[in-house]
C-alpha cells in the first residue's frame, strides 16, 4: 500500500514577523513625511486665498480707501476652509485654522508698502520644523 505525503505550503512564522517588521519601518518613515506634507499644504493653501485679496486692495487704496479695506471689497471670504482672513490699512493676514501641530497658529501676512511693493511674511510658528515648512515665497520671520 502506498501512502500518499501532502507537502504543506504557506508562510512560516518567521516570514510573516518579518513581513510585519518591514511593514513597521516603512510606516514610521512615511508618516512623520506625510505629516510634514499636510502642513506644508495647509500653508500654501492659507497663503493661496490671501494673495487673490491683494488686486482688491490695490484697488480699493487707489480709489482713495484710507483705512482698511474689507474682506468684500477687497473680494475675499472668511472664515474659509484653510483661513480666518483680516485686513489693516497696510495689509492682508491669514491665521491657520485646523492646522497640523507643526504650524499650529501660523499667521501668513502679506504687507504693502507705502510704495506699493507686496511682502509676504509667516509669523507664529514655534517648532524649529514647522519654521522650515513655510512656502518659500513667504519666509518665516
Amino acid at each position: 500500500m502506498k501512502t500518499m505525503t501532502q507537502k504543506q505550503q504557506g508562510f512560516t512564522l518567521i516570514e510573516l514577523m518579518i513581513v510585519v517588521a518591514i511593514i513597521g519601518i516603512l510606516a514610521a518613515i512615511a508618516l512623520p513625511a506625510y505629516s510634514n506634507y499636510q502642513a506644508t499644504s495647509k500653508l500654501t493653501a492659507g497663503l493661496a486665498e490671501i494673495s487673490a485679496g491683494r488686486t482688491g486692495f490695490e484697488i480699493a487704496k487707489n480709489n482713495g480707501e484710507a483705512d482698511a479695506p474689507t474682506l468684500d471689497e477687497i473680494g475675499l471670504k472668511t472664515p474659509t476652509k484653510n483661513c480666518e482672513i483680516s485686513t489693516t490699512a497696510t495689509s492682508i493676514a491669514c491665521k491657520i485654522v485646523s492646522a497640523p501641530t507643526q504650524v499650529a497658529g501660523a499667521i501668513l501676512t502679506w504687507n504693502r508698502s507705502s510704495t506699493g511693493e507686496w511682502s509676504c511674511v509667516t509669523s507664529n510658528i514655534t517648532s524649529d520644523e514647522g519654521k522650515a515648512l513655510a512656502p518659500k515665497s513667504c519666509p518665516h520671520s
